[in-house]
């Protein structure tokens, strides 16, 4: 059971956690070691996420989202097999309750009248200004 606040919880069914080997330099353990974690959450399965939380994680997990509907998370920053497990969990709980919450809702206002008088103001006095330079008659 993974929690990611006091109200939602994910079940251990959710997940999936494969071990493989780490890339990059390591000297002779990297070879015999599996310390990388890839971690598989079935997000669009999940029965303890809304409709709306799933869209928003969806955006969030952005490539990590897959075409079944899974979140797939890769960790393999330490040479500890139980650290890049841990490391895995605490980025899909970050994800999660990064979708829990709700955007706000954009209130319309008005502008104020002040502000409306000030913004003619300057467009009249920018007109002015541009009209002044036009090309100056000999005539006169």
């Amino acid at each position: 059971m993974l929690r990611i606040n006091d109200t939602t919880f994910i079940a251990d069914w959710e997940l999936t956690e494969s071990f493989t080997r780490a890339q990059g330099p390591g000297g002779q353990n990297v070879n015999k070691v599996s310390t990388a974690v890839e971690l598989r959450f079935e997000a669009e399965r999940s029965p303890h996420l809304t409709p709306a939380v799933k869209a928003r994680l969806k955006r969030i997990a952005g490539r990590q989202w897959t075409s079944d509907g899974a979140i797939v998370i890769r960790a393999e920053e330490t040479r500890s097999q139980a650290r890049n497990r841990d490391l895995a969990r605490e980025r899909l709980v970050e994800m999660i309750a990064q979708a829990l919450v709700a955007p706000k809702r954009r209130v319309a206002t008005k502008p104020t009248l002040g502000s409306q008088r000030r913004r003619l103001k300057a467009k009249t006095v920018r007109g002015e200004v541009k009209a002044l330079r036009g090309k100056i008659d000999d005539d006169a």
